[in-house]
């Protein structure tokens, strides 16, 4: 966020983000907000926004230079292929599929996009922890001190997965791309070993679920 800005100088802006959560066969608690991160890295690296020339480009800018809010949203039945055709990238990782769209101002949100619901996406975790993939990967752990539902979990993980890609450093941040984008939610190491191993740390605007200032997500890169 730019230093000079100050929110109510504009509308603000958001990523939408949109989980697929079908009655018969949801996806896990886990599964959702691992996608949900690399989504969000997935559409920042894509040629169209990391492109100075690319059409996502100046969106993407514009919302980065405010605060990065992500919202999450769920679709089910028709309302998942409806949402398809708008400019997003798609993810499915470990059965959950999700897609992040272009950032916009909230008050421009696509119809197709507005009329999912919100609130209540809550999902239960595996019952199993999957094991860390092979490195290189983004390990991603959330605050086991506060109770936050699915929804706010993924854009939760959606913010740290876009801080690692900006702040940490370039050599990780490269190899981890080179590594397919692959994330794990952190569930097998204890938070208070995860701070110390932290390279970013989430702190929530407190909009919903949380207070202000509370530290939601770190992350981290193994390799």
């Amino acid at each position: 966020m730019r230093p000079d800005y100050d929110p109510r100088d504009d509308p603000p802006w958001a990523m939408q983000l949109v989980v697929r959560a079908e009655k018969a066969e949801p996806p896990t608690h886990d599964a959702v907000c691992a996608a949900a991160a690399t989504a969000v890295v997935e559409l920042l690296t894509d040629p169209r926004a990391a492109d100075p020339e690319g059409e996502w480009h100046e969106a993407v800018g514009e919302w980065e230079a405010r605060r990065i809010r992500k919202v999450a949203r769920r679709a089910r039945g028709v309302r998942w292929p409806e949402v398809q055709p708008l400019p997003g990238v798609t993810v499915d990782v470990n059965g959950a599929e999700v897609r992040a769209f272009v950032p916009g101002p909230v008050s421009e949100v696509p119809p197709q996009i507005a009329k999912l619901q919100v609130a209540g996406l809550d999902l239960p975790p595996d019952e199993d922890p999957k094991p860390p993939p092979e490195p290189p990967y983004a390990a991603i752990a959330l605050n086991p001190d506060i109770t936050i539902t699915t929804g706010k979990a993924a854009a939760q993980c959606g913010h740290a997965a876009q801080l690692l890609l900006r702040q940490a450093a370039p050599a990780d941040v490269a190899a981890w791309l080179a590594g397919d984008v692959r994330v794990h939610l952190a569930r097998d190491v204890p938070w208070r070993e995860c701070v110390g191993r932290a390279a970013v740390a989430v702190r929530d605007g407190g909009f919903t679920e949380v207070p202000p200032g509370t530290m939601t997500a770190i992350a981290w890169i193994v390799r």
